[in-house]
């Protein structure tokens, strides 16, 4: 009876939090949209500014301000960079454009540049309005029986409404227009914001020559990057045999020496130094356990990740669900790293986020293994302040793997990573 009773409410919690992930999904298709808009007028500025200066070349002057127009374009195509970063894969800034028109034009990234410039200052300028447009129009006409009968009588109707409202139910079928509205937004947004970002993603991203130096570049940088975390996590392991089981150690050797003295003496108190040492000892022996498990959890090694971060999820500060579906073994190093990341952020996730819940999803498919934490938390993570997200993201770079942190204020935070692991 009972486990009659907790299906129905598994199954509310479920229906409950698909409703919050579609209605979150509607909601960031309009940020993005919003945002593309913001970005879509910047490229309308370049485009107008690229036509100004075309035309006053005639008289010369166009000539003086031609060496402004890749900066401009590059300018503009950079934010947008950043923009679909933000909201998905990452997509590597290019640096400064090349000096001069002539060197400017030769470069294809320039050329590819210009082309999402005059789509995404039409068409994606165009999303962005139609999406403000519609939403706003929405929620004006959804509300407007709340407030028709406070407009002046020379002006009885929102915008987009071709009939004269006269009562209640002129006002209500407003309403009912509105309501139409917002389904359709509910029902194209998504698609709209993927039309808006798709130039971007296949225009700005780096052409495959200039992706391999990017490529060589960033490996470059993530071997770095693992070289300090392989120092930073030698001078933890110092600092933590030095500070406890070391400091232990002496204190058993400075009791035993004592106890042997009071012994040789017939001095008392030789037994209750004995027994000091022996609990001293065994501290040491924790810590010393405590250090061995910082490095390789004997549960990694004995029983698998999926026990590990059972375990994790048991200790974590917040309530937490673990979902498993990684059949097999990756390498050790890899199983590390995905235990290393789970366990930080679920660190972060107590301490920081003041979080409900917090969900742990694994898979492995198409050898790549897939982390995602998600916490239902107050968000505002960013691991370019210095947090211990930027020692997770130099562990998973070091693997050659993937980490995108997508966190607005108010939340969820979502961190999602992608490791390497073989076939």
């Amino acid at each position: 009876m009972a486990a009659r009773e907790r299906e129905p409410a598994g199954a509310r919690r479920d229906g409950r939090s698909g409703v919050a992930a579609r209605a979150r999904g509607v909601f960031d298709a309009f940020e993005h949209l919003v945002g593309g808009l913001g970005t879509g007028l910047l490229a309308l500025a370049a485009l107008l500014w690229i036509v100004l200066v075309a035309l006053t070349c005639v008289i010369g002057l166009g000539l003086l301000l031609a060496p402004t127009v890749p900066r401009v374009v590059r300018s503009v195509a950079e934010r947008e960079r950043g923009r679909l970063s933000r909201w998905g894969p990452e997509i590597v800034a290019l640096g400064p454009a090349p000096g001069g028109v002539r060197a400017a034009l030769a470069d294809r990234a320039v050329r590819r540049e210009l082309c999402w410039l005059l789509v995404h200052a039409t068409l994606g300028l165009f999303l962005g309005l139609a999406a403000a447009t519609l939403v706003i129009d929405a929620v004006q006409n959804v509300t407007y029986p709340l407030w028709w009968r406070a407009l002046p009588p020379d002006d009885p109707a929102p915008t987009l409404v071709f009939w004269d409202v006269r009562d209640d139910a002129d006002a209500w079928a407003v309403a009912l227009l509105g309501v139409g509205m917002a389904v359709c937004f509910l029902l194209l947004g998504t698609g709209m914001a993927r039309l808006q970002a798709w130039p971007g993603r296949r225009l700005l991203a780096p052409t495959a020559d200039m992706d391999l130096s990017l490529r060589i570049a960033q490996l470059s940088a993530t071997r770095a990057a693992a070289l300090d975390a392989h120092a930073a996590e030698l001078r933890r392991i110092e600092r933590s045999l030095h500070d406890g089981a070391q400091n232990r150690l002496v204190a058993v050797t400075v009791l035993l020496g004592a106890a042997h003295r009071a012994l040789a003496q017939n001095r008392p108190g030789a037994q209750e130094m004995l027994e000091r040492a022996q609990e001293t000892a065994e501290q040491a022996l924790a810590e010393l356990r405590s250090v061995v498990r910082g490095i390789l959890p004997p549960v990694l090694t004995d029983r698998g990740l999926a026990d590990a971060l059972a375990g994790l999820a048991a200790n974590c500060g917040v309530p937490c669900r673990i979902d498993i579906d990684a059949p097999g073994r990756c390498a050790a190093s890899i199983e590390a790293t995905a235990y290393f990341v789970v366990a930080e952020a679920l660190t972060n996730i107590s301490k920081h986020s003041r979080a409900r819940h917090a969900t742990v999803t694994v898979r492995r498919a198409g050898g790549r293994l897939s982390l995602r934490i998600e916490d239902d938390g107050v968000g505002g993570a960013d691991d370019r302040r210095g947090s211990g997200l930027t020692g997770i993201r130099s562990r998973v770079e070091a693997h050659d793997g993937r980490l995108t942190l997508t966190s607005p204020p108010g939340g969820p935070t979502i961190l999602d990573v992608e490791l390497p692991c073989g076939s």
